[in-house]
């Protein structure tokens, strides 16, 4: 069914509604088809989740009965438990062509884990849920291995926020997942995140497991004209006219960040006119204002010089010299040892985020919402 709003600020339709992204979508096909592992890297919200749903499509069309593609997306475990639940969760039932020989296939395979066959609600498909021991999170996960590496199907699985695993409190985490990954023969790997220096060390270090198993994708910006033509000709099967200068005018403001190039197109899609500047900033004045009350309770958990500082980057747009006595004193900051410690709390948070030209507010909108607000 073709959405109402082509311009999909959430979720994968198909390559219809997705936006240029070839190359890449090539490179990662090339190299998951040709045995490859792979790290993508790009910050949140630049459409990395999108990109390995539309290389999973292409690999999906041809053969689909030969091809399973996973996604999961790790951001919110906290634990190797968390990790084993939400894995076994994704994988069981999706490798087989029943559930009657995926029950099969898993008893035959896994001990530890107690999966329970159930009807989703919404698609009256059957799925699994799994009742994982806590004592036994390092063999079910070896099981669960063995349950993959047992498929008669290619497996392609994507793994988004892979740096989430380094925050476990559980040693030895990634030496565990790799020895496991490594003599995989019927599957490869999407390892994606979005904290690139984590990501960076966890597969450039030589001392840490990952080191060189993989090809490595950096994710930058849609190229604009790309962006563009991709745009206007949604606007103009409608009979509406998106202009080159009043592309530029928002795709410029956000430099490009996919996700809210995305959200402001569509917004300005949603008006059914041709839009102009003005009508620009009454959709980013809308989405602001509607997140307004989320940053407000967001930042009453953080201190006031943390606070401040955020304010006065966003102030600022882009800080290259964030400790600079110039920077300290335009925004009455305490000594650059305070500036330095709540700027490492903005950062682990992802309320701030270092670009090579500086340090940003993460969030573009929220950066808008802080320029208005009192210090």
């Amino acid at each position: 069914m073709r959405p109402n709003n082509p311009f999909l600020i959430a979720g994968y339709h198909s390559p219809a509604y997705f936006c240029d992204r070839v190359q890449e979508t090539k490179t990662m096909t090339a190299a998951l088809e040709n045995g490859r592992n792979l790290t993508l890297i790009a910050p949140r919200r630049m459409g990395k989740t999108g990109l390995i749903k539309n290389v999973f499509y292409n690999l999906n069309a041809p053969k689909k009965s030969e091809v399973v593609t996973l996604y999961m997306d790790i951001y919110s475990t906290q634990s190797l438990n968390d990790f084993v639940k939400l894995f076994a969760s994704t994988v069981l039932g999706a490798l087989d062509s029943t559930p009657q020989k995926a029950m099969k296939r898993i008893g035959k395979f896994l001990r530890t884990l107690r999966p329970v066959l159930t009807l989703d609600e919404h698609t009256g498909n059957p799925k699994f849920t799994v009742d994982v021991s806590l004592s036994n999170d390092e063999v079910s996960l070896k099981e669960l291995f063995a349950y993959i590496g047992s498929s008669e199907r290619r497996v392609y699985i994507a793994i988004d926020e892979f740096q989430q695993i380094a925050e476990y409190p559980e040693k030895g985490v990634e030496a565990l997942l790799r020895s496991h990954i490594q003599f995989l023969e019927n599957a490869n790997f999407v390892f994606a995140g979005s904290k690139q220096h984590m990501m960076h060390e966890m597969f450039f270090s030589a001392k840490r497991p990952f080191f060189q198993s993989t090809q490595t994708l950096t994710l930058d910006r849609i190229d604009r004209q790309e962006y563009f033509d991709f745009a206007a000709a949604f606007f103009k099967e409608e009979g509406f006219l998106l202009s080159p200068e009043t592309f530029e005018y928002f795709y410029e403001s956000f430099d490009g960040h996919t996700w809210y190039i995305q959200a402001i197109l569509n917004r300005l899609y949603g008006y059914r006119k041709s839009p102009d500047n003005e009508m620009v900033d009454e959709a980013v004045n809308e989405i602001v204002a509607e997140s307004a009350y989320t940053y407000e309770n967001l930042l009453a958990a953080y201190t006031q010089g943390s606070v401040r500082l955020l304010k006065a980057i966003a102030r600022e747009g882009c800080v290259k010299e964030i400790t600079s006595g110039d920077f300290i004193a335009r925004h009455t900051l305490k000594a650059a040892s305070s500036v330095n410690s709540n700027l490492n709390k903005l950062l682990d948070r992802e309320l701030a985020y270092k670009t090579p030209d500086g340090y940003i507010v993460y969030d573009r909108f929220m950066a808008i919402w802080l320029r208005e607000q009192p210090y």
